[in-house]
């Protein structure tokens, strides 16, 4: 058990100053204030939080845990996510993918990584696919991917707009998202499709197509990315604004800010500004991914490794920088994430949820203690 004591909670919405007690994996309760309990052989730690912010433990709904890279050949291929440093940046929950490489990466490994992860403290799902389409699995269709196996929650990440993707068709798209919808009806899953931006123009229209052409909800797809360009930006407010969900990458580089990305805090405030439901937007950190950039011949020139620490900064600076309420920049990366992928047992503080929250330091808004399904994992030195 474990009993936190006088925290400012924010679940992400600010609730005031409460105890709250952790047994079992599970939040128990929270009340203003909670006695010590007497249990016969069950030890109760203590947290004394007076002055510092009870947050839900963050969820990043796109890591290459496995790692990423390869468009440069083998020698670009980047590290698999370590779970202490995710825990560390206050991440308790991560949704792990292939991308450009699913040849030499599998969706065997990508399975065994996320049972590893889990192993360690932190929780991890997957998503079954890849940047191309038809997609590759696991079981040998997208449906049965989702039906038998249970870390498998959804299809991604599809690119579009992106010489390194596919250049899928209409159908090919419409076809995969319904056998991934089909799936995770019968599993009990969201089934939700992470679409890859690339930098080419209106890169959602393709998705619009499919919408226009189908049966299938606007809901049912989240596309990431959406900052990483001009073009990429406005057409995803345009989406956003029809109803759309919306995912911004925190990590980016030199390079890209130069050729026009958003910054992701920055982008939250503007998709607010312009009026997109503050539900539909989430950050993502996209970690392990290699970050390449290409010449205007799209041959390669370098690249760098996105970190899984660009989350939680992005998170201090919508808040201390851009001025975007604490709530809305925490839901962000909690309870949004947690619902358009269906997760529904976390992204929130709340009696019954799962045990997954951070202290943090209420002047320098920053992870202090993580806690992970009920369980101590990470501790600020000093």
């Amino acid at each position: 058990m474990i009993l936190i004591k006088q925290a400012g909670i924010h679940a992400p919405e600010p609730m005031g100053t409460a105890d709250v007690l952790v047994a079992a994996g599970r939040i128990l309760s929270i009340a203003d204030s909670i006695e010590v309990p007497q249990i016969p052989g069950v030890a109760v730690e203590i947290i004394e939080a007076e002055g510092m912010l009870l947050a839900p433990g963050l969820v990043d709904p796109l890591v290459h845990v496995t790692g990423g890279g390869g468009e440069g050949g083998f020698g670009g291929r980047t590290a698999p996510l370590d779970a202490e440093n995710a825990l560390a940046a206050g991440v308790t929950t991560v949704i792990g993918c292939l991308g450009t490489d699913a040849v030499t990466r599998s969706h065997a490994d990508l399975v065994a990584t996320a049972r590893a992860l889990e192993a360690r403290g932190l929780s991890c799902f997957c998503l079954t696919g890849s940047y191309a389409l038809p997609a590759g699995t696991l079981t040998g269709s997208i449906e049965s991917d989702l039906v038998f196996v249970p870390e498998i929650i959804g299809l991604g990440e599809v690119a579009l707009a992106d010489h390194r993707g596919a250049q899928p068709t209409r159908q090919e798209l419409a076809r995969a998202t319904a056998d991934c919808r089909r799936g995770a009806m019968l599993a009990g899953k969201r089934g939700t499709v992470l679409l890859h931006l690339g930098d080419g123009r209106e890169p959602l229209a393709l998705l619009r197509e499919v919408l226009d052409h189908s049966e299938l909800p606007r809901n049912q797809f989240l596309p990431t990315h959406c900052n990483r360009g001009p073009d990429a930006f406005e057409d995803a407010l345009r989406f956003g604004l029809e109803g759309g969900n919306l995912d911004f990458t925190t990590s980016t580089t030199e390079p890209l800010l130069q050729a026009g990305e958003v910054p992701a805090a920055k982008a939250l405030l503007l998709a607010l500004e312009a009026g997109v439901d503050p539900r539909r937007l989430s950050l993502s950190s996209d970690a392990q991914a290699s970050l390449p950039a290409f010449g205007d011949d799209q041959e390669l020139s370098h690249t760098e490794v996105a970190s899984i620490d660009s989350l939680w900064a992005s998170v201090r600076d919508a808040v201390k920088t851009f001025n975007v309420p604490v709530e809305v920049a925490l839901a962000a990366v909690t309870s949004n994430p947690a619902r358009i992928f269906g997760l529904a047992d976390r992204g929130r503080i709340e009696a019954g949820l799962r045990a997954d929250v951070v202290l943090l330091d209420a002047d320098a808004f920053n992870p202090v203690t993580v806690i992970s399904n009920g369980r101590l994992r990470w501790r600020r030195d000093g």
